[in-house]
């Protein structure tokens, strides 16, 4: 037969690489920031641009999509060519795929720090950038599956898998989860609202880990282990179960994020069990990838990428081990809010993904340039100094997300809270918040070490950048027979739609009696819609990212109503374009913070926030009082919300600033009273509105016996 001569494209790959070594350096960087942030207030440095609020975010973006996603493509765009023994269907596309995601990253980090977010966790790019953002991957998924179809390897290895659910997945989460109604070029407000919007989020919000860093990287587990091994993958039969049973269930565990909330019981209920059902697959694949190592062991002694690769899958099954432990209600009711979620996730990342990454970096990089690597030395380094780094960040945060918990919990006998004031569990944990940031540091440094390893790697080489191969033509013939699974895999477009359906039966049953019946989110007739001044004082408290830190959902607990107020009703949330339940407590909930407090404690408390509580790791925002509120703005914000389904009348927005002025002037005069002068417009005024205006509508005299029950609400 004869063979084909063709190229790989090692040059995108290379790109990918640099991109990867790069902004992960940043956004760890970044990260750091932030940890130093929490014990250390100053590092706020008092502009609106560097508060935590706003960096934490950035932090996210950057190492998921920046760092994590440019490690994904690189490994891609290597192992696929090689996999299918084809060039990538077109160059072209190939270097539109980088550049444009590159500029989707660069325009995430100049949006986010200047507070254009849509607040959604993992999701806070807004809609400009999300557009950009499907076009990309519409063109990194047509460059996939076009070399697919004009491969010359028959039988599609299951590393393709992998990235084939990856693509179909992401797409419909990003653009599912994307739908909003712009206000301006960037400000837009969430299609759904309150309880939907949160099933919708962290449908997505899951899933994101899911498919965005969980099934690219088994993916390219299934290929660089074997490589570096030099070992086959263990169970053929494994690897089938795994994926298949992976995406199917992967999709519906999303609400296990919202245990003891307002989402409804059923819907919880349905998140725990396939959660728990995850189990099973995620084990078979670590398994699956540790075993591939039999016969391998002694050389994980000598060889760091082999090092990197094995605590890399031992990691992922940690981290799939705790996750389905965590949705137990009685875990999560201990851990959710905590630091405890945030330890967890890092497990993930630090270890899963960036180990992953750092071993395949270090395999693949001499081998572009046609050379050896630099050091072994510095590579073994890196990988004990940071394994030291995830050690130092996980278990201090384990340490405080308990301790903090319990110190929440804790009752006097004569039932009363042993600890009332919230701030009493931040200064005990502080200590750990630092250990946290050494680990971090630990880590970084080693990231800055693989950076040297693999640029003296590079210049000791030269790239190759159009490596020759060669291959037999595909046959133009069916084969008949075989085993059921590995017919599939010569039919991609029909595994393409397969695995397109297998994601998406979970989603269905999730959302369609979440959004079709009314039961499942019960109305409160005191529940209005936020006045106009109470919406931008809302819109400044998404800008501000004050969600990352402060949570507006009271769970049916003891300790929470005792500290709080009345846990929170479904029914509350019904105007809430996007959700705010949060997910961390670095600060007190504050559903229940409306007439709680003077205006003037609030004015005082984010001018300094010291002034009123002693000992906050809060920021200053001295900007909100120098700012003012863009009434421009505000008949585009009421007309896109009645899009959205908030009942504003028609022509209400002629007359919302007008509204919004007499609002103002009253909490102006309430501050003047107490001898603080502050303009009306001030951006602190429209805040103080709406966190004077949270948790207080059920609260209207004669509604009380309008307030449903808690079985109605679930989670209680």
């Amino acid at each position: 037969m004869e063979l084909e001569k063709f190229s790989y494209d090692n040059k995108i790959v290379k790109y990918f690489a640099i991109a990867t070594v790069v902004f992960g350096i940043v956004g760890m960087l970044v990260g750091l920031t932030a940890a130093i942030q929490l014990f250390y207030p100053i590092f706020n440095f008092d502009l609106q641009y560097t508060t935590f609020g706003r960096i934490r975010p950035l932090h996210t973006n950057a190492v998921i999509f920046a760092f994590v996603g440019n490690a994904m493509f690189a490994g891609v765009y290597y192992s696929l060519q090689r996999l299918l023994k084809a060039r990538m269907l077109s160059d072209t596309l190939s270097w539109i795929h980088f550049w444009g995601w590159q500029l989707i990253i660069v325009a995430a980090a100049i949006t986010l720090p200047l507070g254009f977010t849509s607040s959604k966790e993992y999701a806070e790019l807004e809609w400009p950038i999300d557009i950009a953002i499907a076009l990309i991957w519409v063109v990194f998924g047509i460059n996939m599956i076009g070399t697919i179809l004009k491969r010359r390897e028959r039988h599609m290895y299951v590393a393709i898998w992998f990235y084939i659910a990856t693509f179909v997945t992401v797409a419909v989460l990003h653009i599912f989860n994307s739908f909003a109604w712009p206000v301006s070029l960037f400000k837009s407000y969430s299609a759904f609202a309150g309880v939907q919007d949160a099933l919708v989020q962290w449908w997505y919000g899951h899933n994101a880990v899911a498919f965005f860093l969980t099934t690219p990287f088994l993916g390219l587990m299934y290929y660089y282990l074997p490589k570096a091994a030099n070992r086959p993958v263990y169970s053929y039969k494994l690897s089938i179960i795994h994926f298949w049973s992976l995406i199917f269930i992967y999709i519906w565990a999303g609400p296990h994020h919202l245990l003891y909330t307002s989402l409804p019981n059923w819907a919880q209920s349905l998140g725990t069990v396939f959660s728990i059902m995850l189990l099973a697959p995620s084990w078979g694949g670590m398994l699956n990838g540790l075993l591939t190592l039999r016969g391998a062991w002694d050389r994980v002694r000598e060889d760091a990428v082999l090092k990197f690769m094995v605590v890399a899958v031992t990691a992922y099954g940690m981290s799939t081990f705790e996750g389905p432990m965590l949705s137990l209600k009685n875990v999560n009711a201990i851990a959710h809010f905590t630091d405890w979620i945030i330890a967890h996730v890092h497990i993930g990342g630090l270890g899963w993904n960036g180990f992953l990454t750092f071993g395949m970096l270090y395999w693949m990089i001499p081998r572009i340039y046609g050379t050896k690597l630099f050091s072994d030395k510095l590579a073994n380094f890196h990988f004990w100094i940071g394994t030291l780094g995830i050690i130092f960040y996980a278990l201090p945060l384990y340490w405080a997300g308990i301790t903090q918990s319990l110190m929440w919990k804790q009752f006097t006998e004569e039932g009363f809270l042993q600890y009332p004031n919230f701030l009493e569990t931040v200064t005990q944990i502080v200590p750990m918040y630092m250990l946290r940031a050494v680990g971090g540091l630990l880590y970084i440094i080693g990231v800055l070490v693989m950076a040297y390893n693999l640029v003296k790697t590079a210049y000791a080489g030269k790239l190759i950048a159009n490596e020759p191969a060669e291959a037999p033509a595909l046959e133009k013939r069916e084969i008949v027979g075989g085993h059921w699974h590995a017919v599939l895999e010569r039919k991609p477009i029909i595994f393409t739609s397969l695995a397109l359906v297998a994601i998406l039966i979970g989603g269905v049953i999730e959302f369609v009696p979440a959004f079709l019946i009314k039961s499942n989110v019960p109305t409160i007739a005191s529940v209005k819609p936020y006045t106009p001044l109470e919406l931008h004082g809302r819109d400044i408290y998404i800008r501000e990212g004050c969600n990352t830190c402060h949570s507006q959902m009271v769970r049916p607990f003891r300790e929470e109503t005792e500290r709080y107020g009345e846990y929170s009703k479904a029914g509350e949330f019904v105007y809430d374009h996007p959700f705010l339940w949060g997910s961390k407590r670095t600060g007190p909930d504050l559903h229940r913070v409306g007439a709680k407090y003077p205006d003037t404690w609030h004015f005082n408390h984010m001018l300094d926030p010291t002034s009123m509580s002693p000992g906050s790791i809060m920021p200053r925002y001295p900007w909100l009082f120098e700012q003012q509120v863009d009434a421009d703005l505000t008949p585009a914000m009421i007309s896109a919300l009645r899009h959205v389904g908030v009942p504003y009348e028609e022509g209400f927005e002629d007359q919302a600033n007008a509204l919004m002025s007499k609002q103002a002037a009253l909490i102006a005069t309430n501050l003047k009273k107490d001898g603080i002068e502050i303009a009306p417009e001030a951006e602190i005024i429209a805040l103080i509105a709406y966190l004077q205006r949270l948790g207080t509508d059920i609260k209207v005299k004669g509604v009380a016996n309008q307030n449903v029950s808690s079985t109605q609400e679930g989670g209680n």
